[in-house]
């Protein structure tokens, strides 16, 4: 399993570096230009040195390879001195958008520039680090929710197939299925905010949770964003918890353990359950990724100041640098979780192995 492991490690950095070739050429023959909002009166003069400060003026490829630079290595020695709470550790300057690092050659000091944001003018990473808690919060919670509804649903729903819980849980399901976010979360802000009053319509993120009231609010605003995000995770997962599980039951171990005596509960939640989970289990990782893409529909509906709201701002305001740097970490997180369902392959079937 280590083996496998390392070498899916080292074939993911080709993949990714693919990725970001992929994504960094697509932006670039996206329409717009950062200047369009430098107001008039600025001399063309001055937007030409402000292209340059930019990196706008350079070659295609020289750009790419900066980027590559400002990701893969001085955001890096950022995070680490901020980790070790040395700000000279591995040269980052105080205050500053610089690392100074050592060139080999001359073995002068060099600044090192990180990713800006050419709407902020400020690191993309140290916004990318203040919108991430709000995102885990509401990202993280629907996700444990839906999984935690889903996975009895589906299991019940097998073992009394056909039933009227089945049929019902079969409707519902579909209804998650076909609803998108940016209609469920309206309508629940119709419901739950203005006919009955009940809920707040807009996430505020300058909340501090310090105390038991403050702790009730962060409660009442995360209730819908967290319901329409688990929605579509309970309607997925809990579909394919039903199949898994219906294609084991008629096994023959499970008649085998059923004639040895062994109470139906056993039979169900030990003996079935773990091989149904294995398919079960590549759809709860490789969801993960794919619930921040509907985080960015419903963190815009609930005003939620987060990755998904930070992603559109980027989009509209043409800022390259912000949207090349998340849809990346999006694809890091793809590449990630494949990962981590196929370790997972292994430790939930003993036949299966890697080495």
């Amino acid at each position: 399993m280590l083996n496998f492991t390392i070498r899916r490690l080292i074939l993911s950095v080709p993949t990714l570096l693919f990725i970001s070739l992929v994504i960094f050429m697509l932006l670039q023959l996206a329409p717009g230009d950062p200047m369009a909002q430098v107001p008039l009166t600025v001399p063309p003069e001055v937007k030409q040195k402000m292209r340059e400060a930019l990196g706008l003026g350079a070659p295609v490829h020289v750009q790419y390879l900066k980027w590559l630079q400002q990701f893969f290595v001085v955001e890096p020695m950022v995070f680490i001195d901020y980790l070790t709470a040395k700000s000279t550790l591995l040269g980052w300057l105080p205050d500053t958008q610089l690392s100074m690092t050592t060139d080999p050659v001359t073995g002068m000091l060099v600044e090192k520039q990180r990713v800006i944001s050419w709407q902020t003018r400020s690191p993309v990473m140290d916004i990318v680090f203040q919108r991430m808690p709000q995102t885990l919060w509401v990202v993280g919670l629907s996700y444990v929710v839906g999984i935690a509804i889903a996975i009895p649903i589906g299991i019940y729903s097998a073992y009394r197939h056909y039933s009227v819980f089945d049929q019902a849980g079969t409707f519902v399901t579909m209804v998650g299925f076909s609803i998108p976010p940016f209609f469920t979360g309206p309508l629940l802000i119709v419901i739950f905010s203005v006919s009955l009053g009940w809920l707040p319509s807009i996430y505020d993120t300058t909340l501090v949770v310090n105390s038991w009231d403050t702790f009730k609010i962060q409660l009442m605003q995360m209730i819908m964003p967290v319901m329409v995000l688990a929605l579509q995770t309970t309607a997925q997962i809990s579909r394919y918890m039903r199949s898994a599980m219906l294609d084991n039951l008629n096994q023959d171990y499970v008649r085998t353990a059923r004639a040895k005596g062994l109470k139906e509960a056993t039979v169900i939640m030990v003996h079935v359950l773990r091989n149904s989970m294995i398919p079960v289990v590549t759809v709860i990782a490789l969801g993960m990724p794919a619930i921040f893409g509907g985080a960015i529909i419903t963190e815009n509906v609930f005003k939620v100041n987060g990755i998904g709201q930070l992603l559109l701002t980027a989009l509209f305001a043409n800022d390259l640098p912000m949207v090349m740097t998340l849809t990346f970490i999006f694809a890091i997180l793809i590449v990630l979780f494949n990962l981590i369902a196929d370790i997972l392959y292994g430790v939930l079937d003993p036949r299966i192995r890697y080495d």
